[in-house]
C-alpha cells in the first residue's frame, strides 16, 4: 500500500465525517462533561464510531479519543490516531474553530494526516514525501522575520493568562480554538507558528503534527526533542510547530535547543 492510498483513505474519512456532522448544528448541541470542563457531545461519539469502523484495517491499530484505549496498538506498525472533534468547546459554543483530525502513525512517527474544519470549509491533507494540500479561502502568510509572523494561540491559554509574556512581542497573536486546526494552518502556510506548553494527548495533535512534518516544517516538544508517538501513555508535555523558515527565531524566543529537533 502506497502513501497515495493512505491519503485517499484519510480524504474519504474526512468526507464521511463531514456528512455525519451535517446532522448537527454547532452552537445548538447539548453537551455533557467527561471530566473537569471537557465537554462531550453526540456529534463526537457519532464521528468517533463511524471512523473507527471505517479507518483501521486488518493488522492496523487505533487510538481514538472517544474509545477505550488498549495495549494492542503498541504491537502494530501502523496506527490510526483520531480526534473526532478537536475543539468541542468551540463546537458547542458555535465558534467556527473546531476540526476533525486524522493521523496515520508508522513505527512511532506521523507520516500522513488530515484535518478539516467543516464550519469554514477548510481542509488540509498531506503525507511525508507528498507535501500538504490546502482547500479553503484563507490567504497564505510567509513571514520573513518574527516581526511579521502570525502566531496562533489557544483561546483557553490566552484566557488563563499563559500568553501574557508574549503580549508585547513583535508578532501578531491570533487566539484560535482546536490545536489540530492551528497545527494544520501552520502546515498549510496559513500561519507561521503555534505552540502549546501544556500537556496534550496524542489524538489532539497527531493529525496536525503529521501535516507539519509533511510540509517540511518544524514540530518538537517544548524541550526541542522530537515527539515519539503511539506511546503507552499517549500524553505529550506540549508541542511547538513552525514553518521551516521560522524555526530558528521561534526556537530562540522559546529558549528551545533547535538542533534537537533537526532531522
Amino acid at each position: 500500500m502506497g502513501r497515495a492510498d493512505d491519503l485517499e483513505r484519510i480524504t474519504c474519512a474526512l468526507d464521511v465525517a463531514v456528512r455525519v456532522l451535517a446532522e448537527f448544528t454547532p452552537g445548538s448541541v447539548d453537551a455533557t462533561m467527561k471530566h473537569g470542563d471537557d465537554p462531550l457531545t453526540a456529534a463526537d461519539l457519532a464521528v468517533n464510531d463511524t471512523l473507527l469502523g471505517l479507518l483501521p484495517e486488518s493488522g492496523e491499530g487505533w487510538l481514538f479519543e472517544e474509545t477505550a484505549d488498549g495495549a494492542d496498538r503498541l504491537t502494530r506498525e501502523r496506527v490510526w490516531t483520531v480526534d473526532p472533534i478537536d475543539g468541542t468547546r468551540e463546537f458547542v459554543a458555535g465558534i467556527p474553530e473546531w476540526s476533525v483530525s486524522v493521523a496515520l502513525i508508522e513505527h512511532g512517527a506521523p507520516v500522513a494526516g488530515g484535518v478539516c474544519n467543516p464550519a469554514t470549509g477548510e481542509r488540509m491533507v498531506g503525507a511525508v514525501g507528498l507535501g500538504v494540500r490546502y482547500t479553503g479561502d484563507r490567504p497564505p502568510v510567509g513571514a520573513a522575520s518574527l516581526s511579521d509572523a502570525v502566531v496562533l494561540a489557544s483561546r483557553s491559554e490566552v484566557r488563563r493568562g499563559e500568553w501574557g509574556r508574549f503580549a508585547d512581542g513583535p508578532f501578531t497573536i491570533v487566539p484560535t480554538g482546536s490545536v489540530a486546526y492551528k497545527l494544520a494552518l501552520v502546515a498549510a502556510g496559513r500561519a507561521d507558528a503555534t505552540w502549546t506548553l501544556v500537556p496534550k494527548h496524542e489524538w489532539d495533535v497527531a493529525g496536525g503534527a503529521a501535516l507539519v512534518a509533511a510540509s517540511g516544517g518544524w514540530v518538537v516538544l517544548p524541550d526541542g526533542s522530537i515527539p515519539q508517538w503511539n506511546q503507552p501513555h499517549p500524553l505529550l508535555p506540549g508541542l511547538v510547530a513552525t514553518t521551516a523558515g521560522m524555526a530558528g527565531e521561534i526556537a530562540r524566543l522559546l529558549d528551545i535547543p533547535e538542533r534537537r529537533g533537526e532531522g
